[in-house]
């Protein structure tokens, strides 16, 4: 596994960290998801997204594919683009499974995701290039 990704990171200001706690919330028992948009290729999370999971499972989770098509063509008409996705483990910890490594479908993309086994959500991120897990720093704004 190659250093090239040791110092990723991802900014999220602490308004959107807020919509993806309270999403996550209410959601629970099963997992929500939904999708980070920032200019393209960026670090910064601009906006979040709450998608469908039209799963309805507590271990996984599947975005609403006409969600995913109404915010990537609302994120390119205004000249920005999906830059990572956010789901919720309910019950485990903030690590990506092996069902979420194999669906991940963009190296490009931030991996977030929020735990809430502990009474204090937390939030974490990851690149999933080639099936390699590589965590980047989470920053509040």
């Amino acid at each position: 596994m190659s250093n090239q990704n040791s110092s990723s990171q991802i900014v999220i200001p602490s308004s959107v960290l807020d919509q993806i706690k309270q999403l996550a919330l209410a959601e629970t028992p099963l997992e929500c998801c939904g999708f980070l948009v920032g200019e393209f290729g960026s670090d910064v999370a601009q906006e979040f997204h709450p998608c469908r999971n039209i799963a309805q499972s507590k271990i996984i989770y599947t975005v609403d594919p006409r969600d995913h098509l109404r915010i990537e063509l609302d994120a390119e008409a205004r000249g920005l683009a999906i830059i990572g996705v956010v789901h919720s483990h309910t019950h485990t910890e903030p690590y990506p499974s092996a069902t979420d490594v194999a669906q991940a479908p963009d190296p490009g993309w931030h991996y977030v995701i929020i735990g809430l086994k502990d009474a204090e959500p937390k939030t974490r991120s990851y690149r999933i290039i080639d099936s390699q897990i590589s965590e980047s720093q989470v920053i509040t704004a």
